[in-house]
């Protein structure tokens, strides 16, 4: 076991979070303190949970969080209209909707009225489309982290043999593009796919995205593969078999402490982004 490489999301995070420090430095000098709002529909407790998190993430850099709780009655009109009203603040640098949204609200809809260049989460068609074509700013947070991850350890797609299993519009479907655009040669797989498991077998890279607790079983995968788990199910469980992948994986992210830490960096990072451009129009 002494040659698995174990990709540690902690150490990823810390470095990604290191390097934003000066950046954040250099805007408060000019004024600029890069700011997320985070909207909260309803009171579900791993949604408050994931909010609470990222607020406080951005916080310990230096970041504003203006954090916005709606009760679960909130209509898709009323929602709309706290997103616009962020949309024309302009001490506010990047947007998150928490979701899942309570089933009443158009989802779509509100996401669809983030406006692009404070999308920080990847959440809008315009940002997948743009993502896609391989000039989008900020790509979904997860696929980022997953290629975040695979650069901090010279994991290079280019030429591989990538299969992703799950196809959701801010991941199974984005990090798709993204290895796409990195020169992977790509299968996205879901829930109508036949043969999963001689499917996996092919993958130089496995990425796990379908919701379902220790889904992918070591046995179907080659020998060799990189396997990047970006499940996340009660009890800390990834979508992969952790003991049973690691066996034959030459790499694997651990769950927790994989892509998960790397996922918020990537957020943070997007909203300091998000800042610096805007202090580059007003110069």
């Amino acid at each position: 076991m002494g040659d698995k490489l174990i990709l540690d999301g902690k150490k990823v995070s810390n470095d990604v979070r290191e390097a934003l420090k000066p950046r954040i430095a250099a805007l408060k000098e000019k004024g600029i303190q890069p700011c997320l709002a985070t909207i909260l529909v309803g009171d579900d407790p791993s949604s408050a949970t994931y909010v609470r998190m990222k607020g406080n993430a951005c916080e310990r850099l230096g970041i504003e969080s203006k954090r916005i709780h709606l009760p679960a009655e909130t209509t898709t009109e009323e929602l709309v209209q706290v997103i616009q009203d962020l949309n024309n603040d302009e001490k506010v640098h990047g947007i998150l909707l928490q979701h899942p949204v309570p089933g009443h609200i158009d989802e779509r809809k509100a996401f669809e009225t983030i406006s692009i260049e404070k999308d920080v989460d990847g959440v809008t068609s315009w940002g997948y489309g743009q993502t896609a074509l391989g000039f989008g700013l900020y790509p979904s947070c997860t696929p980022a982290a997953i290629m975040k991850i695979m650069e901090y350890y010279g994991i290079s797609a280019e030429g591989k043999h990538a299969v992703v299993i799950g196809r959701s519009p801010i991941l199974g479907k984005p990090v798709s593009a993204l290895l796409l655009n990195a020169n992977a040669t790509v299968t996205t797989c879901h829930s109508y796919t036949k043969n999963l498991p001689e499917i996996v077998a092919q993958g130089d890279i496995v990425v796990a995205a379908v919701g379902k607790p220790e889904f992918i079983k070591g046995e179907w995968l080659k020998e060799g593969a990189v396997v990047l788990d970006a499940g996340y199910n009660p009890g800390n469980i990834g979508d992969v078999e952790y003991e049973s992948c690691l066996e034959k994986a030459s790499a694997i992210t651990p769950v927790p402490g994989g892509v998960g830490p790397v996922t918020i960096s990537m957020l943070l990072k997007h909203t300091v982004d998000a800042a610096e451009r805007k202090l580059a129009e007003m110069e």
